[in-house]
């Protein structure tokens, strides 16, 4: 067997095992088990070359390095995910500022919150019923950049109380005459947490679940 046909046998078995299932443990053991092999019965008149062996090993210990990385990355975020959880416990009972645009005129549901990328000129607030009637306009004036939050108190433009129910409110900020982003936030309360393919999440009272990651503010 020639040395480009030896050096070819053994990268083809490290390229299968680097690419199945088994253990990279498994992998070292059939190529080391295949390099003594080879050089047991070798040609001396056409020895494997070494430069080639080496760069093969190399190779393999880049895989086992990969792998061993891997590992400490997952037994990190193991870690990160128990403590955020045990944070996110605290939650239960409390009220979190998280995006979304929904409002109820009732103490606690009543605020309402928004995130600006930049300080705004002007902002305005408008809340609309279930039908999509206006209800109420919030004339804010300038507001700084991040988070913003007020207490909607729950009357209508004309004075009135609004009813007990579920309104959507929409946020238009300018800055210079153009517009600027913003996020809507809403009040929600923590009922329980839960952790998931996602990460740790918070269950809000209304079926509700965002991130751990989305809260802005806590109450």
């Amino acid at each position: 067997m020639s040395t480009v046909q030896e050096t070819s046998n053994v990268s083809s078995l490290f390229g299968a095992s680097r690419n199945a299932s088994d253990s990279t443990q498994a992998t070292q053991d059939r190529f080391l088990s295949l390099l003594v092999a080879q050089m047991k019965n070798q040609d001396p008149l056409n020895p494997l070359d070494n430069a080639q062996v080496t760069s093969q090993m190399a190779q393999l210990s880049t895989v086992q390095g990969i792998e061993n990385m891997n590992n400490s990355l997952q037994a990190l975020a193991a870690s990160l995910g128990a403590n955020q959880m045990a944070q996110a416990a605290n939650l239960i009972g409390r009220g979190v500022l998280v995006p979304g645009d929904t409002i109820r005129p009732a103490e606690f549901e009543d605020i309402i919150g928004f995130e600006l990328s930049r300080p705004a000129d002007t902002v305005k607030v408008d809340i609309f019923d279930a039908a999509g009637g206006l209800v109420r306009s919030l004339n804010l004036g300038a507001r700084e950049d991040g988070v913003n939050a007020l207490a909607w108190d729950g009357l209508t433009n004309s004075g009135t109380a609004a009813p007990d129910g579920q309104y959507r409110f929409k946020v238009e900020a300018i800055q210079g005459g153009q517009p600027l982003s913003s996020t809507a936030l809403h009040l929600g309360l923590v009922s329980s947490v839960s952790q998931g393919s996602q990460g740790v999440q918070l269950n809000l009272l209304g079926d509700e679940q965002v991130s751990y990651a989305d809260i802005r503010q806590i109450f």
